[in-house]
């Protein structure tokens, strides 16, 4: 017989005696008025980088999709399954979400593997090699260029890949026609693990730059 993990209960007793506890008419309240969140993060499933940590946000704030490499695929209405595309169209068509934030990371392992198949931990099983196909195309020029360290070309395809996931998101109608609206933004970001650093992209030139912070 399995047990549960032992420390998520031990999590757990903490955040009923701490968060929970000191802001439980919060809870109570997102129960009985339902979820409003006001930014929908598309974000790595890496734990390094959890959005509501990074971004100091409590419960009911952020809608939140993770998944390998923080990737939106284009807008592909067939009989598979999409789960990454049945979020983001919950949140913009149910929740009204207004802002959608593409969250990547650095040392990103999803990123590596698009770079390098054979990279370890994430070697190409039955599903990561097809996912991470979405970005073969920039992986490939990248891996081309004599000019790049291993690094560099890390670096440069986590924020590629950040730029490609919302030039995918304008491929959805509901995201495209709400945008030209003025109704919904788009925003890229991408986070430092190892020094905290926040790179905000700029929408017109597509560069990342840090914020500046009041």
């Amino acid at each position: 017989m399995s047990i549960f993990p032992r420390r998520l209960l031990d999590g757990y007793q903490s955040f009923m005696s701490g968060r929970y506890s000191a802001e439980r008419d919060r809870y109570v309240n997102l129960a009985e008025a339902g979820q409003k969140p006001h930014t929908l993060v598309i974000a790595c499933c890496d734990s390094r980088a959890a959005p509501e940590t990074v971004f100091d946000c409590g419960a009911g704030e952020l809608f939140v999709v993770r998944n390998v490499a923080n990737l939106v695929p284009p807008y592909a209405p067939d009989g598979n399954y999409h789960s990454t595309s049945a979020a983001l169209e919950f949140a913009v068509q149910s929740l009204k979400i207004r802002q959608i934030v593409v969250l990547g990371h650095g040392r990103c392992g999803g990123i590596q593997a698009a770079l390098d198949p054979n990279a370890e931990p994430l070697s190409p099983g039955d599903f990561i090699g097809q996912w991470m196909g979405l970005l073969k195309p920039a992986a490939q020029q990248i891996k081309d260029s004599s000019l790049l360290t291993s690094g560099e070309r890390q670096f440069a395809l986590e924020h590629i890949s950040i730029r490609n996931s919302i030039a995918n998101l304008r491929t959805f109608p509901c995201v495209k026609i709400l945008e030209d609206r003025g109704k919904l933004s788009l925003h890229g970001a991408w986070f430092d693990i190892s020094s905290g650093e926040l790179w905000i992209m700029d929408p017109q030139s597509g560069d990342f730059s840090r914020p500046k912070l009041q």
